[in-house]
């Protein structure tokens, strides 16, 4: 049954060709001119429209060769849109301030740190830290599967699928409770993350079983076997996770010899999944 309601979509009224640039046309001029003249007469520049990627750049799990400047991990094809599944969550305003002084000193030992997609270098935003705080309001993702491209003609199957799966998932409590290091596949870029790995932590993997089994009917390349979910903060170029590490623990051990234990370093609440396909969000529930 999946298959056949896939194949039909839904009665949404997310139009899944937004994105596509529109035809261009020329009219013939109607003046009275010799063919000579009609020749040497230069056609008018195309739409910007036309000259731009058809592909997000904004949910593509990127590699980084030098800071500020991110290239995708698979090569752009005409027709393909990125898709990315995820979580959406907001910081609390209430632990802002003590994320963003356990930052500020992994800063001071790990050079070269940017934020998570602003690319805003941490160095900056050390020295305001309300501008931190407040870099901090963006929403961050758990990703529910990888970041994979898929053709249009497969959209409206996998939006169709994804809701049909998900949509009897009720509200739970996420809890961010764990300071941890990634790097992403190719090792180009560490990031700096928080775990989880108490509350909600079953909720959210059998999301992703549920995600991994429209990615499975459509041919796209599965999560990871044993996903850790997580939300990431800050980045760097190159497989730096021992030095970060490094960092962390370090702070982890000052905060514990403080009598500041950070078993829970904040809490949210699951409010939905979302999916992104090249700049367009869909609601899945």
């Amino acid at each position: 049954m999946d298959a056949l309601r896939a194949s039909y979509g839904d009665d949404s009224s997310d139009s899944d060709t937004d994105d596509l640039p529109p035809a261009c046309s020329v009219s013939a001029n109607p003046g009275k001119k010799s063919t000579a003249e009609k020749d040497s007469i230069p056609l008018p520049p195309p739409p910007l429209s036309l000259l731009e990627s058809i592909v997000s750049t904004g949910s593509v799990d990127f590699s980084t060769t030098e800071p500020g400047v991110r290239v995708r991990n698979f090569p752009h094809v005409d027709g393909n849109y990125a898709l990315h599944v995820y979580i959406p969550v907001t910081i609390p305003p209430s632990p802002k301030k003590e994320i963003v002084s356990f930052l500020k000193q992994v800063a001071s030992v790990v050079p070269n740190l940017h934020l998570v997609e602003a690319d805003v270098p941490l160095s900056i935003l050390c020295k305001d830290h309300q501008k931190f705080k407040c870099a901090l309001g963006r929403e961050f993702h758990i990703s529910l599967g990888r970041s994979v491209p898929i053709r249009v003609h497969q959209i409206n199957s996998v939006v169709s699928m994804l809701r049909q799966k998900l949509q009897f998932h009720k509200k739970y409590l996420i809890d961010f409770n764990k300071w941890e290091v990634f790097a992403n596949d190719d090792c180009t870029r560490s990031f700096l993350s928080l775990e989880i790995t108490t509350s909600g932590l079953s909720e959210i993997n059998k999301q992703i079983d549920a995600v991994n089994e429209v990615y499975k009917f459509h041919n796209l390349p599965e999560f990871y076997k044993d996903p850790r979910p997580h939300i990431s903060l800050v980045w760097a170029l190159g497989d730096v996770r021992n030095s970060l590490k490094g960092a962390v623990d370090g702070e982890v051990r000052k905060l514990r010899a403080g009598g500041c234990v950070q078993n829970r370093i904040f809490v949210s609440t699951f409010s939905g999944i979302e999916c992104k396909i090249g700049r367009k969000r869909h609601r899945i529930c």
